[in-house]
C-alpha cells in the first residue's frame, strides 16, 4: 500500500510568517509541519504577489520537486476529504493515530466489501439519471471506492456516467448540481482568466477538458449546463484510461446560450444572455489557452469538446500546432469508427479501398471520420483523389454535390462535394450508389428506415452499418433493426449502447463505437511521454491497434469493438503506442527514454487501492524504542 504524503501548513506558522489573511480552517487537520523557508514566503505572498507563487507552484509541479512534508492528517476532515477518505475501510489502527476512532462504526471493511455495498445501492435506483446522482455522491465522498466500483463494472457504470445518461444529465444539470467540479470561465472574466485558473486547488493538472456547451451531444446549446461533458469525459480519463483524477480539470467556457428555455429558467446557472460570438469569443478562447500554458506548462493536454461546427473546425485548424490539443468529436469519433471499420473488413474480407461509403451527415464527427478513412486508404497505395472518389456525403439538404441549388457546402464540405446530380432523398441516394458502408453521425434518429436497411442488404452480401448518433434516442437506426432486415448479415456498431439482440438461434451483440476506447489511451499516451502535439497520425496508430484487439470470438459474436470490460487495458495498449511512436519519431520529450514502453505507461496509472495511514516507524542503533 502506498503511504500518504501531504502539503500543507498550520497556523501557528502562518502566524509567524505575518500573514494576516482570512482564517484558513485548518485546526484539526494537521497535526505537524515543517516549513521551509520557500514554503512560509510562499504564504506570505497570499495577499500580494498571487501569481508568481502559483507560477512558482507550477514550475515545480512539473519537474516533481515541489516542497513535500510527510505528516500525520487528522480528525474528521480526513473523512470530509475525498481523495483520502476510506470510510469504514480505515483500520483500527489508522483510526486512532488519526483521531477519527468513535466517529465511523466500529466495523472494518475491506473495499471488496465496501464495492459490493455500492453497487447494490446504484442497482437499487430504477432511473439512470437518480444512479448518475448516486455516483456523483459517492464521489464526492470516497474517490477511491468510486474509481474502484466504476472500473470493476465498466459496461455498467459507462453508460451512466456518460452517454446516454450524461445527456439527460446535462439538460437537468441545474436541478442536480451539488458540488463544483472544474471551473465556469465567463466571457466576463475576460483579462481574468489566469486568476480563475489560480483558484482551482490542484496545481499538478496534466488534461484539461473544455466545453462552450453549444453542441451537446445531439441534444444542442445548453450552455453552462454543457458542465456535465467536461466532468464526464475526466472521470472516464481516469476509470478507462488510469489518469489520476488530481491532474484532470473540467471547464466551461460560459458566452451565454442562444437557448430561450434556458435563458427564461429560473434553474438555469449560466449567463443569462445570448451567445457572444466573434473577437470576444476568440480572445476568451485564446486567453484561455495561453493561461492554461502559463499555470500548468506547455505539455498540458487540452481536449475541445463539443463545439458547434462553425467553431470546432477552425479552432482545431487555428492551434493544433500550437498547444497539446485535440477534438475528441472530430479526432476521437473518427478513430473509433475507423477502428470499427477496419476490423469490419475482416468479416467481408475486403479492404477499405474497395468499399464505398455514404454518411448520412457532414458535421464534425462525419467529417473526421471521413479525413481518417482516406488516410488509412492511402496507406493501401490508393492516392488522395481515389480515396476521396470512395466516399458519398449527404446532410440535410441532400447529396454534398459542387454547385448544390440548395446551398449550403461549407469549406469543409466542398472537398468531399461530388460534380454529380443534386439528390435530396437519402433512400435514392442509397440506390443510387448503393454503398457498401453506412455511417450516419447525423443526430437524426430513425433515418435509416427499414426500406433503407434493406436496400443496403440486397446490394451487399454483409453490409456494414453505424448508427453513429447519441444519445441512443437520436440514433439512425436500432441494432435490432439492422439485424432484423437484413436477416442477420448486417456488421452493426452504433454511438450509445443496445441490448443483445436474438434472431435465427444466434445472439448478437451490438459493438458500441464509444469514443472512450480511444480517448483515455491517447491522452495518457501522449501526456506520460511528454509530446508537443497531437497528430492525426496518432489517432490512425489507435484506430489499427483497437481493431487488432478485437477476437475472433468477437467477431463471431456481432461485435467489432472488443468488450468495454476490458477497455482499461485498450487504453494501456493504445497509449504504449502512442508512446512508442512518439520516441520513434522524435516527438517524446520525456527522458531518459524508457527501455520497456508499456511498464513506463502502467507506472503513471492511477491505482484504486487505498492507502496506508499509519506512519512508517524505525529505530537507531543502541537507542531504546
Amino acid at each position: 500500500m502506498a503511504r500518504v504524503v501531504l502539503k500543507g501548513i498550520c497556523k501557528g506558522a502562518l502566524s509567524a510568517s505575518g500573514y494576516r489573511g482570512p482564517a484558513l480552517a485548518l485546526s484539526g487537520e494537521l497535526s505537524c509541519l515543517h516549513l521551509t523557508q520557500q514554503t512560509t514566503a510562499e504564504y506570505h505572498s497570499v495577499s500580494g504577489a498571487k501569481h508568481a507563487r502559483k507560477d512558482r507552484l507550477r514550475q515545480e509541479s512539473k519537474s516533481g520537486t515541489q516542497t513535500e512534508t510527510q505528516c500525520k492528517f487528522r480528525g474528521v476532515n480526513v473523512l470530509r476529504e475525498p481523495k483520502f477518505n476510506k470510510g469504514t475501510a480505515f483500520t483500527l489502527k489508522e483510526r486512532q493515530i488519526m483521531g477519527i476512532h468513535g466517529l465511523l462504526p466500529p466495523v472494518v471493511f475491506t473495499q471488496d466489501e465496501q464495492v459490493a455495498r455500492v453497487l447494490a445501492n446504484v442497482r437499487n435506483w430504477d432511473e439512470p439519471l437518480e444512479q448518475y446522482i448516486y455516483l456523483n455522491g459517492l464521489q464526492d465522498r470516497n474517490e477511491k471506492l468510486f474509481y474502484r466500483l466504476v472500473s470493476d463494472n465498466i459496461e455498467e457504470m459507462a453508460p451512466i456516467l456518460y452517454t446516454p445518461t450524461v445527456g439527460q444529465a446535462c439538460q437537468k444539470y441545474g436541478f442536480i448540481f451539488r458540488k463544483p467540479r472544474g471551473l465556469f470561465i465567463t466571457i466576463n472574466d475576460l483579462g481574468h482568466v489566469y486568476d480563475i485558473l489560480c483558484n482551482f486547488p490542484e496545481h499538478n493538472i496534466k488534461a484539461v477538458v473544455v466545453t462552450d456547451g453549444e453542441r451537446i451531444l445531439g441534444l444542442g446549446d445548453l450552455g453552462a449546463f454543457g458542465m456535465g461533458i467536461p466532468v464526464g469525459k475526466l472521470s472516464l480519463y481516469t476509470a478507462m484510461g488510469g489518469i489520476p483524477p488530481q491532474q484532470c480539470l473540467p471547464v466551461v467556457l460560459d458566452v451565454g446560450t442562444d437557448n430561450e428555455k434556458l435563458l427564461t429558467s429560473r434553474n438555469y446557472i449560466g449567463l443569462r444572455h445570448k451567445r457572444v460570438r466573434g473577437q470576444r469569443y476568440d480572445d476568451l478562447i485564446e486567453e484561455f489557452l495561453e493561461a492554461v500554458v502559463r499555470r500548468y506548462g506547455q505539455n498540458t493536454l487540452i481536449q475541445f469538446e463539443d463545439f458547434a461546427n462553425h467553431n470546432a473546425f477552425r479552432l482545431l485548424e487555428k492551434y493544433q500546432n500550437k498547444y497539446l490539443t485535440f477534438n475528441d468529436d472530430i479526432q476521437g469519433t473518427a478513430s473509433v469508427a475507423v477502428a470499427g471499420v477496419i476490423a469490419a473488413m475482416r468479416i467481408t474480407k475486403t479492404k477499405l479501398s474497395e468499399n464505398k461509403y455514404l454518411f448520412f451527415g457532414a458535421g464534425e464527427a462525419a467529417i473526421g471520420i471521413a479525413k481518417l478513412l482516406m488516410m488509412a486508404m492511402e496507406e493501401e497505395g490508393v492516392s488522395p483523389e481515389e480515396a476521396r472518389e470512395k466516399i458519398w456525403m449527404v446532410d440535410s439538404r441532400g447529396l454534398l454535390t459542387v454547385g448544390r441549388p440548395s446551398g449550403g457546402i461549407s469549406k469543409e464540405k466542398l472537398q468531399f462535394a461530388k460534380d454529380y446530380k443534386h439528390m435530396p432523398s437519402l433512400e435514392d441516394i442509397c440506390r443510387e450508389i448503393k454503398p457498401s458502408v453506412a455511417i450516419g453521425a447525423a443526430g437524426q434518429g430513425g433515418r435509416f428506415t427499414e426500406q433503407f436497411i434493406k436496400d443496403m442488404g440486397s446490394f451487399n452480401e454483409r453490409p456494414i452499418i453505424f448508427a453513429l448518433s447519441n444519445p441512443t434516442s437520436l440514433a439512425e437506426c436500432t441494432a435490432e433493426a439492422a439485424y432484423v432486415h437484413t436477416e442477420g448479415r448486417a456488421v452493426f456498431a452504433s454511438g450509445s449502447p443496445f441490448d443483445p439482440v436474438s434472431l435465427n438461434d444466434q445472439v448478437f451483440y451490438p459493438g458500441q463505437g464509444n469514443n472512450a476506447y480511444i480517448f483515455p489511451g491517447v491522452a495518457l499516451g501522449t501526456i506520460v511521454a511528454g509530446v508537443h502535439h497531437v497528430t492525426d497520425d496518432m489517432f490512425l496508430i489507435a484506430s489499427k491497434v483497437l481493431a487488432g484487439l478485437v477476437t475472433d470470438a468477437d467477431l463471431a459474436e456481432g461485435r467489432v469493438y472488443p468488450p468495454l470490460s476490458t477497455i482499461r487495458e485498450v487504453s494501456t495498449q493504445l497509449a504504449t503506442k502512442i508512446v512508442e511512436y512518439a520516441y520513434d519519431n522524435d516527438m517524446a520529450a520525456t527522458y531518459p527514454e524508457p527501455d520497456d514502453k508499456e511498464s513506463f505507461v502502467r507506472q503513471h496509472q492511477y491505482s484504486t487501492e487505498y492507502e496506508s495511514f499509519v506512519p512508517e516507524i524505525y529505530s537507531w542503533p543502541g537507542v531504546v524504542e
